[in-house]
């Protein structure tokens, strides 16, 4: 059940304000105009919108993977607490793998039944006791929308089930995989097809317009994560051919580094995802739009952020991260730093940057806060409300250490792992084979040089902030595998 006492104490401020929280999907810090103007990609909607924000150069997910960031968001609560630490569909329960289990046959255990250690069993649904925040604007009078990528659960733990009015094409779905995927017929439950070949990232900015327009004389809630730019790798075609004629303009090709046990890709290039890039910005821009058109751009704050880091070392790598290191599913900036923007024109002052570190969990309470809401410290208790920094950039912010648990094998060469960053310093913990990492990120973002060695007392002082974390949220960890293939020398 959900705490009524908590939303009962809400109230309502004489002016609401507005939400409209658009997140990509495996966008990469390093893929935006706003955060590199040198990107292979063309954001220029986005590029408005930051000229008129407040960009974050620290803005972190909760998670290198989907599910559990979007957890985060809804919850305020680190995914250890909410045990959402993997992207649901993920293979689960490895700790109970049979005694007469064949791993030379799919199933259940998948590739990971070979591993050295078995990953921590997760929640495959965003449990119906939070309270979301969703749940607490819905309770004070907010229309809210889920608009896009859900994968939260499957169905009865849909955005319909936790506080949101109207779905539109959310599930338990990872991607766009039915019908013509992110073109008209979608064969999604939620999405009523549109003219064949209409593109999903428009199709659901529409869907966003037509909701600001209906409801644009009482408050709303509007969440936009697009299923762009996740795979499968498909863009509208004149756009395709756009970016095939930029590469060969400028020479570029596809390279690649080591990042073991996969290789890294260190160049942007990839034509397609380059329209995918460009199709969802101007989706953005369509929203955008709409406000304006309604006149309720003063009164709407805007926050766009990305869910992990660009996919950089698997299923076609069609993107590069760097200077930050490796990308979706690693524990490295390339996995977890994202880009992040906040507009309120009433309150924010536009073209300014904040270097303060925040993460996920933080959009709780700070939409809370700036709506004239109390805080629900019970619900959203890992996250930390970054108001003043959205009015002073600059001003002194204090929040416990930022914490990251992934007990997983990523699919795209990530191990087990968790991570803390207090300050500069940033510390990687593996529970296999690989020694403690330290970093100055101050002095090294691309998470280089390991200064475990060097500097032994900073290396124990976050180790031991990061353990109190996991034991405080209860983090699963993973378990020895008795079944592990002997030869594992890969790594």
């Amino acid at each position: 059940m959900k705490s009524l006492a908590i939303l009962a104490a809400l109230t309502l401020p004489a002016i609401a304000t507005n939400i409209i929280f658009m997140m990509a999907d495996d966008l990469g810090y390093m893929d935006v105009g706003f955060n590199n103007p040198e990107t292979f990609y063309d954001t220029p909607h986005l590029n408005q919108l930051a000229s008129e924000s407040l960009r974050f150069t620290a803005g972190y997910a909760a998670c290198p993977v989907c599910s559990p960031t979007r957890s985060s968001i809804l919850t305020g609560q680190y995914p250890a607490r909410t045990r959402n630490t993997d992207f649901f569909g993920a293979p689960n329960g490895f700790d109970q793998i049979p005694d007469d289990y064949d791993p030379s046959k799919t199933g259940r255990f998948g590739k990971h039944a070979n591993r050295p250690v078995l990953p921590a069993p997760y929640l495959e649904k965003l449990a119906a006791d939070h309270t979301t925040l969703a749940e607490a604007l819905k309770s004070k009078g907010y229309a809210t929308m889920h608009a896009g990528k859900w994968h939260l659960g499957k169905k009865g733990s849909w955005p319909e089930d936790h506080g949101f009015d109207i779905n539109v094409g959310g599930t338990d779905r990872g991607g766009p995989y039915g019908g013509d995927k992110y073109f008209s017929p979608y064969a999604n439950p939620n999405l009523p097809n549109g003219p064949k070949g209409e593109h999903l990232p428009d199709r659901l900015a529409t869907e966003v317009s037509k909701f600001i327009k209906q409801h644009k004389d009482q408050p709303f809630f509007v969440y936009l994560p697009f299923y762009s730019v996740h795979t499968p790798l498909m863009a509208p075609e004149d756009l395709v051919k756009k970016y095939r004629q930029k590469r060969k303009e400028l020479g570029l090709k596809a390279e690649f580094g080591p990042e073991n046990p996969r290789e890294n890709r260190t160049v942007q290039e990839h034509a397609v995802y380059a329209g995918m890039v460009e199709s969802m910005d101007r989706a953005v821009g369509k929203v955008m739009q709409a406000l304006d058109d309604n006149g309720l751009t003063d009164d709407t704050i805007v926050i766009f952020f990305s869910d992990n880091g660009g996919l950089s070392t698997s299923e076609g790598s069609p993107t590069s991260n760097l200077p930050y290191r490796a990308g979706k599913g690693w524990m490295y900036e390339g996995g977890i730093r994202e880009p992040l923007i906040v507009r309120w024109p009433k309150a924010i002052k536009g073209g300014e940057v904040c270097e303060t570190p925040v993460i996920s969990t933080d959009f709780y309470p700070t939409l809370l806060e700036a709506c004239g809401f109390e805080l629900l410290p019970d619900q959203h208790q890992d996250g930390t409300s970054f108001l003043t920094l959205l009015k002073n950039p600059t001003a002194s912010h204090s929040r416990a250490p930022l914490f990251w648990h992934y007990p997983h094998w990523g699919n795209q060469g990530g191990i087990p792992s968790s991570a803390i960053r207090d300050g500069n310093w940033k510390l990687i913990d593996y529970y296999w084979k690989k020694d403690i990492e330290l970093f100055d990120l101050s002095k090294d973002p691309g998470e280089r040089h390991n200064l475990a060695k060097a500097e032994p007392e900073i290396a124990a002082k976050l180790k031991a902030q990061l353990d109190a974390l996991r034991k405080e949220t209860d983090a699963l960890a993973p378990a020895p595998n008795p079944k592990a293939k002997k030869d594992f020398s890969k790594w």
